[in-house]
């Protein structure tokens, strides 16, 4: 199946507000490669426990994205706000290959939030 970037994208989006990392990690490549904060995680099982972390950082986040391609390549930019917490540098670059993503790049820091 050779989906186009912002196909993937869309996919993912309506995968991960489903909550199932399984599902979720189908849109990834088997070999591929997630960096996080924490370091590489690889291959989908890598990818899921990830993107579980993140979510598990931000239950019932208020998630705002700003995404920008350029070919094969996403830079999306992104906030999120719990009661407790929030992240104001969320960065992620994915690039895309065959219909999957091959590769993501997580930055982000997560902050206490102030009364």
């Amino acid at each position: 199946m050779n989906r186009t970037p912002q196909e993937v994208f869309a996919d993912h989006g309506t995968r991960l507000g489903t909550g199932d990392l399984d599902l979720v990690s189908r849109n990834y490549a088997e070999d591929a490669v997630l960096l996080t904060p924490e370091g590489t995680l690889t291959g989908r099982e890598g990818v899921r426990r990830g993107i579980g972390k993140l979510l598990a950082d931000l239950p019932g986040a208020d998630w705002q994205l700003n995404p920008a391609f350029a070919g094969d390549v996403l830079f999306l930019q992104w906030t999120a706000a719990t009661d407790t917490h929030e992240v104001t540098d969320g960065v992620d670059t994915f690039v895309f290959c065959d219909g999957l993503i091959s590769a993501q790049t997580v930055r982000y820091t997560l902050t206490p939030r102030t009364a």
